[in-house]
């Protein structure tokens, strides 16, 4: 007893570092983030029906709405990052929720569709600054053996994000529901206050080193094919996500499930799984020692996932949504990729690319759904189409893994 009693001391007194107000405030914002991200699919079908839209043309209008975020959250990533490693990684902290807190209020005032449009527009531009700022800070900020345990919290808390907007969206009016989503960035605006800025951007921000150089990235082959890589491994999440879940119901009619699926309970269930993997994948790169051999096994698991998934015939709609957690357990590798970003590139450029490469891949979801939507038109087959499109982002980021370097236990503070 007295043995094991020791052990769970001298664990927590090792771990004791992340437990700090840094990785504490970035876990609520990354909550946050994911929130709001969330927040738009589950009142979409109300709000839209309060501003008049109904039948049909929901569908098309909630694709706009959702592409004008998405616009967003591209543009947004580039000048976050940019802002980031030019400016510190506090004022993309500050700024990034100061504009999602705004839009998320004024999306409760609006009485029209290009209204709606704009505020979604804004909320996607203030997103997009969030996970990519965060995880930069706590990686400069943590001592190098314990960074995977940190960036793993913020992107774990992060993700809970999502049930919560889920439950808060089918418990109250829509209007109020964005407001409480803005009133939580607001809050959380508040309690960085007390934050303080990585000494590695300090040193960098002294000497004479260009910083936050996005251009910087294409005019190098080399360190082109490094960002492109960090991109690349992480499609196959938006391909379970995008495609697998988000068109559940269809594909749960295709596969003979027994009884009625909602895209919204996949949902819920896909990222439950997202947030066990989180926390497994991050505690596992750090027992390991790697983030490559991580990445590769949730990869893997990910292919045996899809694998199940489009093989499955005849099951129950539990039985289906277990499918669902699975594939999110499988693809929670989210917070290692996003830490893998981070550390491949030198601290005058690491909160551009950590914050672009998360967006990026988000921002590939037109191009991989509109792959399977074409696949599907042209080829007739509802699962041929999805086997083609999962499969080719699972093989292309194995390939893109193999070409990056281990990260793990990394001394970040260098330059490019």
């Amino acid at each position: 007893m007295k043995r094991r009693r020791g052990y769970l001391e001298s664990m927590f007194q090792k771990l004791r570092p992340i437990l700090n107000l840094t990785v504490v405030v970035a876990s609520l914002g990354y909550f946050v983030d994911m929130f709001d991200l969330l927040l738009f699919p589950v009142l979409r079908q109300s709000s839209l029906t309060a501003l008049g839209v109904t039948g049909d043309a929901q569908v098309a209008t909630g694709a706009y709405l959702l592409n004008m975020q998405m616009a967003g959250m591209l543009l947004g990533g580039i000048f976050w990052g940019v802002l980031g490693d030019k400016k510190g990684r506090l004022s993309t902290l500050f700024g990034s929720i100061a504009l999602y807190s705004i839009a998320n209020i004024a999306n409760a005032f609006v009485h029209s569709v290009p209204a709606y449009a704009f505020w979604r527009f804004a909320a996607g531009l203030g997103l997009a600054g969030e996970l990519g700022a965060a995880v930069t800070l706590v990686s400069e900020v943590l001592p190098r053996d314990l960074r995977g345990y940190g960036t793993t919290i913020v992107a774990a808390v992060g993700i809970f994000g999502v049930v919560a907007a889920s439950l808060v969206g089918k418990l109250m009016p829509w209007r109020l529901a964005y407001v409480v989503g803005g009133l939580l960035g607001i809050t959380l605006l508040l309690m960085r206050v007390r934050m303080r800025e990585s000494s590695m951007f300090h040193e960098v921000r002294q000497g004479n080193v260009q910083r936050g150089n996005f251009l910087c990235l294409f005019t190098s082959l080399e360190r082109f094919g490094r960002y492109l890589r960090c991109i690349l491994i992480g499609l196959p999440t938006w391909c379970v996500v995008g495609i697998l879940v988000t068109f559940s119901p269809e594909f749960a009619v295709r596969l003979g499930v027994t009884g009625r699926v909602a895209a919204g309970t996949a949902v819920l269930w896909c990222y439950a799984g997202i947030t066990l993997g989180s926390f497994a994948s991050g505690f596992l790169s750090q027992i390991w020692g790697s983030r490559r051999k991580v990445v590769a096994l949730f990869i893997g698991i990910t292919a045996l996932g899809i694998v199940a998934y489009l093989l499955q015939r005849g099951i129950p709609p539990l039985g289906f949504y277990a499918l669902c957690g699975a594939l999110g357990l499988a693809t929670g590798y989210w917070a290692v990729f996003v830490t893998v970003a981070a550390e491949q590139f030198g601290t005058n450029l690491r909160a551009t690319v950590a914050t672009t490469v998360p967006n990026f891949v988000r921002g590939t979801v037109p191009l991989i759904t509109g792959s399977f939507i074409w696949l599907n038109a042209h080829g007739g087959n509802y699962i041929r189409s999805a086997w083609i499109v999962c499969l080719t982002g699972v093989a292309v980021a194995l390939i893109a893994l193999a070409g990056l370097r281990e990260t793990h236990g990394r001394d970040l503070d260098f330059v490019e």
